[in-house]
């Protein structure tokens, strides 16, 4: 794959790779920020304590909140690069890239106002559930932007695939978005400490079952199919994987009554790479069979087909 791809387009693939990466992270830090109680530890914005690098006032939380920052600041710049790179070689480039980078641009510029909003609005739960919703749809944006940019073939997948697998995404997005709604208002701990507020962790939890079900649905449909859709199993089945382990660590954060933040950390983790995974199985492409590439190479074979 890597011969069959233009120098350019191969370095921005890998460029999309590692921000998918750096996106997760950014998604992660931001809710161990809001376990560690840390959304406010830089009170001003964009700056943190009036610097760039707070000293005597940094401790966990301090330094949760400036590198949740920090991490902000360099996807942006990342993105910035790629829209420069994508308009520079656009003659090397599919014509949709610039129109895309520019789009995610877009995205952390909405992004990184609605965190601002956050800080500065003291951290109100609608402002906050937005701010996670624009991280997840940049983590399956560029996800998607990395399968586009590393496949060269011009063979889609079958019809289904794309519904099943932009259904199973968009299902566990909203199932992501109801958990930081939850969470950004503390429902999960005033319905275990008061039982107050417990639709929301009702509604969390019965959603957990159909958000589940449609993936499983999806793999075991793309596995009973067979040919290239049965290839992916490996990814398939990881996909599989997250899933029960983010009902496992649904359940056991639960049972431990929210005392472990590590346990919280781990399910928004889960989820994150369930949302990269699953865009990147919806927007990934069948590569082209070797007959056919040297169907196109070589005109003899085409005559020999024909004989």
């Amino acid at each position: 794959m890597m011969s069959s791809l233009p120098r350019v387009r191969w370095r921005l693939a890998q460029l999309a790779v590692h921000l998918v990466v750096a996106l997760i992270a950014l998604v992660v830090i931001g809710g161990a920020t809001r376990v560690m109680e840390a959304g406010l530890a830089c009170p001003d914005w964009p700056l943190c304590y009036g610097s760039l690098l707070p000293g005597r006032q940094m401790n966990v939380q301090v330094f949760l909140e400036w590198f949740h920052r920090l991490d902000a600041f360099v996807v942006g710049l990342a993105l910035l690069a790629q829209l420069g790179a994508a308009i520079f070689w656009r003659s090397q480039l599919p014509a949709w890239l610039p129109w895309v980078c520019g789009g995610l641009v877009v995205l952390v510029l909405v992004q990184g106002a609605l965190g601002a909003l956050t800080v500065l609005q003291l951290l109100p739960s609608g402002v906050v559930t937005a701010h996670l919703a624009f991280a997840l749809t940049l983590v399956a944006a560029v996800s998607a932007l990395a399968q586009g940019l590393l496949s060269s073939s011009v063979e889609s997948p079958p019809l289904w695939w794309r519904l099943m697998g932009g259904a199973s995404l968009l299902a566990v997005t909203g199932q992501c978005l109801l958990g930081g709604r939850m969470a950004t208002a503390w429902a999960a701990q005033r319905c275990l400490n008061g039982g107050q507020a417990c639709q929301w962790l009702d509604w969390h939890r019965i959603s957990a079952t159909p958000v589940a079900a449609c993936v499983v649905i999806f793999v075991g449909t793309a596995l009973l199919v067979g040919g290239w859709p049965r290839r992916q199993w490996p990814f398939l089945i990881s996909a599989l994987g997250l899933v029960v382990t983010q009902v496992g660590l649904g359940f056991l954060t639960l049972q431990l009554g929210l005392s472990q933040p590590a346990v919280t950390v781990c399910h928004q983790l889960v989820a994150t790479l369930l949302v990269a995974l699953l865009a990147a199985l919806t927007f990934r492409n069948p590569e082209g069979s070797p007959l056919a590439v040297s169907a196109v190479g070589d005109s003899s074979s085409i005559d020999h087909c024909h004989g």
